[in-house]
């Protein structure tokens, strides 16, 4: 039983408006009224931001609000200097190179695919024979497969739009589940095939569909940099969802382009994204490479040893990172990741937080364990980052709720002003990114965060607890004795109540909204004496 068709959206995924074209009257009004909206709340609401008892709570939540905006900022400014004055230098050498008459003997595509949506399948291949057709190469397409259902529509597609092209399928049909199997699969067909080590490789999702360009703008690159060895696409959505679901995942999408080009300024990137990465031949076909797909686990003090049941793309950065090579983001090479969201959406979002937040934190470990000294500092940096805003993210919402208990919910109201301001900041940046104004963004991106930050928390004390909706909702876990299982969980539960319970007891500790019973009894003592 295969799933309903997807949207008739496939064929046409949209028109990207240019940059003035978003600022409509419509959008500035609406902009206008939020702001009046806000200014309205101020005036009402009583300021009880700076009152004696709890004031030192608004100097705590504005030291975090400094220390994370600018943060913030300085991937906005990175990526404005990659985006307007480093990327269009690369991508008009780039069109010279092509001019010229340059191009890699052959374009390979390695492709995974598990009974996927009909219609997803046939829009995916139709992008492939665009870009070989631009190319004007040979290609091959590594298909790793795990049912004869997506075989024969490739197959059958491949005859419609592509007879007059030399296109090769090679078809590769897994015998051991999983997606990491099946890529290792077919590297190992290109081990043995004796592909060049300088011909191009595309890494893409079976329901990942090319737009024109997508691989040829980036193709020059591999020749301008004989150390580059690969690099990362751009990705919008298209999703058949609820709509509070489309918009949270189209912010999540241009913040992913703004910290991308903040990234590969440092010529390298936080992720090589699984659902279309360009590849140099020369590592991917190395046992090294194929068996960190594979097989790729960690080792933990609780939870022992066990396989990354997904998050290839974190895999072959942390090779990528450990190996020293360079790699870059290419915003003109975009393509539609379809996301189709059946049943609940909620628990469908939980679990892709899960997912990306596990595969996070299960890589970011070892990369800072590669130290600074073989990854570029700001890199480095930024997987520290990550481990650290987990945690404040929770403080201000925690200390906010907290004021508002113990002194005046005057405080609370203030603070979801303070929010709605502060993210229309940050969203007016990410609607450059993005392909509308959603006024939505606001309060998409907060509750982004606040619930990013707990499933990172929940997480990191479940390293091991991993599910994947793809390829037959995957499941992995740790397998034992029954005892050992119930009590590792137990420590896990421990650790997480204990994590959580010193954050919320240190912050309202540091912001003064309950005293220490030792500072009381050392007044009173003292004060006696």
């Amino acid at each position: 039983m295969f799933p309903k068709p997807a949207s008739p959206r496939l064929n046409d995924p949209g028109y990207w408006p240019a940059g003035w074209e978003k600022w409509n009257l419509t959008v500035l009004i609406q902009i206008a009224l939020y702001i009046c909206v806000c200014a309205i709340a101020i005036s009402l609401v009583p300021n009880k931001l700076f009152d004696p008892e709890i004031r030192q709570v608004t100097y705590v939540i504005g030291f975090l609000g400094i220390w994370r905006f600018s943060w913030w900022f300085t991937h906005a400014a990175r990526a404005v200097v990659y985006g307007r004055l480093v990327y269009p230098k690369m991508q008009a050498e780039g069109r010279r190179i092509l001019d010229s008459g340059w191009r890699p003997k052959h374009l390979h595509f390695m492709m995974t695919t598990y009974k996927e949506h009909r219609a997803i399948t046939e829009a995916v291949v139709r992008g492939m024979v665009v870009q070989v057709r631009e190319a004007g190469i040979p290609a091959t397409i590594w298909l790793g497969s795990g049912d004869q259902f997506d075989e024969d529509i490739i197959e059958n597609q491949l005859k419609l739009v592509a007879a007059d092209l030399d296109i090769t399928l090679r078809i590769i049909r897994q015998n051991v589940g999983g997606k990491r199997m099946a890529i290792g699969l077919v590297l190992r067909a290109m081990s043995r095939a004796n592909v060049p080590d300088d011909d191009i490789v595309v890494f893409m999702d079976g329901d990942f569909i090319m737009e024109s360009g997508a691989v040829r703008n980036c193709l020059p690159l591999f020749k301008m940099y004989p150390d580059l060895q690969a690099v990362t696409t751009d990705e919008e959505v298209i999703a058949e969802a609820p709509r509070w679901m489309q918009s949270m995942l189209s912010m999540r999408f241009a913040q992913r382009r703004l910290a991308m080009q903040s990234h590969a300024l440092a010529g390298r990137v936080l992720t090589l994204t699984g659902r279309m990465s360009v590849f140099r031949v020369k590592h991917v076909k190395t046992r090294e490479f194929i068996r960190l797909l594979e097989a790729d686990y960690l080792d933990h003090w609780l939870w022992g040893g066990f396989r990354f049941l997904s998050g290839d793309d974190k895999s072959t950065l942390y090779y990528m990172l450990k190996h020293g090579a360079r790699l870059l983001y290419v915003p003109d090479a975009r393509g539609y990741t379809v996301e189709v969201v059946e049943g609940n959406g909620v628990n469908r979002m939980i679990q892709n937080y899960r997912r990306w937040s596990g595969n996070m934190l299960r890589n970011g470990a070892r990369v800072i364990a590669l130290g600074p000294a073989r990854v570029p500092f700001f890199i480095w940096w930024c997987f520290v980052d990550q481990r650290i805003a987990m945690w404040t993210m929770l403080v201000s919402p925690a200390v906010a709720v907290a004021a508002a208990f113990l002194h005046s919910p005057a405080y609370l109201i203030q603070y979801l002003i303070f929010i709605a301001i502060s993210r229309l900041m940050l969203s007016a940046v990410l609607w450059t990114y993005a392909r509308t104004v959603d006024l939505s963004y606001p309060w998409v991106m907060y509750i982004n965060q606040v619930v990013n930050a707990a499933v990172k928390v929940y997480s990191i004390f479940r390293l091991s607890k991993q599910r994947w909706f793809n390829r037959g909702d995957q499941k992995a876990g740790v397998s034992g004795d029954r005892l050992i299982s119930m009590a590792r969980e137990g420590m896990s539960a421990y650790q997480t109540f204990v994590g959580v319970t010193a954050l919320f007891l240190i912050v309202i500790l540091m912001t003064g909204l309950v005293d220490m019973p030792g500072i009381r009894l050392f007044h009173f003592v003292t004060q006696g004496a």
